[in-house]
């Protein structure tokens, strides 16, 4: 069996040089399946998920008659996958990809559910709530682009990443357009018209797990593992490992997740108070789907040119270019006023560039980790990532509710700087030359 070679950062000891070894074979056919079966069941679950995200904000207006609540729906949802990411990762971790992916779109199936129940006897707290589980399902894509890297070579992991990242434009742009349909079954159900587009979530979300249940076999993960078991057996004895090395590691570590963290802020922060900005304005309900679905095709359309632009010119610098894309996203949203034409060019561009940081940041964590440490990392990364759009949630429907959208905006600019400080840390640049 022909093995490849790649070094991990950070990475010294016996086999530093024979981690990650992948045969050419699985380079190919296994990883193309397993690609296709992760793109497919995240097709579905994109479908189901942006359907719901895209009815969150302005059901919980409706069920509660408060527009500050609206912001709970993003809180909620980014709070539901900020929870789950740990504990998926730590069961991949165990028991492979596979269980964790089928178990979190099953929880995900559960929370749809909730949220009908919600809305039909007019509870904004239990709507929230189904919400929030339903966010289960945001940290199974999370999961599933991460997956797409275990049996990836090193040079296509940021590509083979963006596939399934870009998988999800598919569902993700068709579902906020749902309305329409969603209020048909929501009439037919006797509940709130909105409330309907969460039918279409629990049907999309349990095809997403008969795809991945029957398809990811064998799990990428576990083989990943058998892999580097094979390798590290006939690896030959080097040179210890040195504390510095790890230290500076885990110092980047942090920083990649810091990164991502901080563009999903921005990303969810400017998307939640959307939908309320333009109503206030006069829009209709069809503006607000269009609106969201250029937002959600800004996301993930372009994320596979991200991804070989970070296998080509490198991680950072496709991170610092999605920083200058939100910069001038956030001008368009602070002078948009009643412009529905800035508001859209304004939340294309906050998609844009957030697939540019969270595609190249995401490569850069994997790259930074060794396979074992892996789940771990890609997991807290994920909370993380969830947790920090739960605050910007809550903090957008206050700041909104006290202001306006252009303060908002201004809002989102100082949390860019946070992240435009974190890209340029030195010891980031250390710990990728080791």
């Amino acid at each position: 069996m022909s093995i490849q070679t790649t070094a991990q950062p950070g990475e010294t000891g016996r086999g530093a040089r024979y981690r990650d070894r992948l045969p050419r074979e699985l380079g190919g056919k296994l990883q193309r399946r397993t690609l296709l079966v992760l793109s497919t069941a995240t097709i579905l679950g994109g479908l189901g998920f942006g359907a719901s995200a895209s009815v969150g904000a302005l059901l919980l207006a409706e069920v509660s008659g408060h527009d500050a609540i609206s912001g709970l729906a993003a809180a909620m949802s980014n709070a539901g996958a900020a929870a789950a990411g740990i504990p998926l990762a730590r069961i991949a971790a165990r028991r492979g990809r596979r269980t964790a992916v089928v178990l979190g779109s099953s929880i995900a199936m559960l929370g749809a559910l909730l949220a009908i129940c919600g809305a039909a006897i007019s509870l904004w707290w239990v709507l929230a709530l189904g919400i929030g589980v339903l966010g289960v399902a945001a940290a199974v894509q999370l999961l599933s682009r991460f997956a797409a890297t275990d049996l990836a070579l090193p040079k296509n992991r940021a590509r083979d990443l963006s596939l399934v990242v870009w998988s999800i434009t598919v569902g993700a742009v068709i579902g906020p357009n749902l309305m329409g349909p969603g209020a048909l079954v929501g009439n037919w159900l006797g509940v709130t018209p909105l409330a309907g587009v969460f039918v279409f979530t629990f049907f999309a979300q349990l095809a997403a797990v008969l795809v991945n249940f029957f398809g990811l076999r064998p799990d990428p993960l576990l083989t990943a593992r058998e892999l580097q078991a094979a390798a590290a057996a006939a690896a030959p004895v080097d040179a210890p490992e040195t504390n510095a090395e790890v230290s500076a590691s885990r110092r980047a570590k942090v920083l990649a997740i810091v990164i991502i963290a901080t563009a999903q802020a921005i990303m969810v922060g400017l998307m939640a108070m959307t939908p309320l900005h333009l109503k206030h304005h006069g829009g209709s309900d069809a503006l607000v789907g269009i609106t969201l679905s250029l937002h959600i095709a800004g996301m993930y359309a372009l994320s596979p040119v991200f991804g070989i632009l970070a296998g080509k010119v490198g991680r950072l610098r496709v991170i610092v270019g999605g920083w200058v894309i939100l910069l001038v996203a956030i001008y368009f949203a602070y002078v948009s006023g009643d412009n529905s034409v800035y508001v859209q060019l304004a939340m294309t561009l906050v998609g844009v560039g957030w697939s540019a940081v969270t595609v190249a940041g995401a490569a850069l964590l994997t790259d930074l980790t060794v396979l074992a440490e892996r789940p771990k990392w890609q997991g807290r990364a994920d909370t993380f990532m969830s947790a920090s759009g739960a605050a910007a949630g809550v903090l957008a429907g206050i700041v909104f509710a006290m202001s306006n959208f252009s303060i908002l905006a201004l809002v989102a600019l100082a949390v860019l700087c946070l992240g435009a400080i974190a890209s340029m840390y030195p010891k980031l640049r250390v710990a990728r030359q080791h």
